[in-house]
């Protein structure tokens, strides 16, 4: 099966950090922009941040899986293991703060995944993870 591109947009509230965030940190590709708004390649998909003014009632919810406290909402990419691997290392080693540091979920398990959390410099919560076998990502 083919996978057609996603498309999701997100509100932040500097629209010039969150732009050097996603360009500079996550690697991403720059598209089409104006000032409130730019489109990124985010990993072959479409991805735009939009300006919004931060509100008050802005709070992430956590549910708990695998013994952490998950942010809800959040969005990110399954990557292939290697290409996870790299991403680990290029955010620790530009002191991204993460929400849940990498690590290996559901080890042993059918599911079993790498998996990491961090925010955005909006607050907008990513999740990276990858599969040693791809075929399990939506097992039981």
């Amino acid at each position: 099966m083919s996978i057609r591109p996603f498309h999701l947009a997100v509100p932040v509230d500097d629209v010039q950090k969150a732009r050097k965030f996603y360009r500079d940190i996550l690697g991403c590709s720059e598209g089409r922009s104006a000032e409130q708004w730019v489109d990124f390649d985010f990993f072959g998909h479409q991805f735009v941040i939009h300006y919004k003014k931060k509100g008050d009632s802005e709070e992430l919810h956590h549910n708990a899986v695998d013994g952490h406290d998950v942010p809800v909402p959040h969005y990110g990419v399954v990557l292939e293991w290697e290409d996870w691997e790299k991403l680990a290392d290029t955010l620790n080693k530009q002191g991204i703060k993460f929400i849940i540091e990498p690590y290996i979920r559901f080890k042993g398990e059918v599911g079993e995944q790498a998996t990491m959390f961090f925010l955005d410099p909006c607050g907008n919560a990513l999740e990276f993870k990858a599969f040693k076998d791809i075929s399990q990502l939506f097992a039981k």
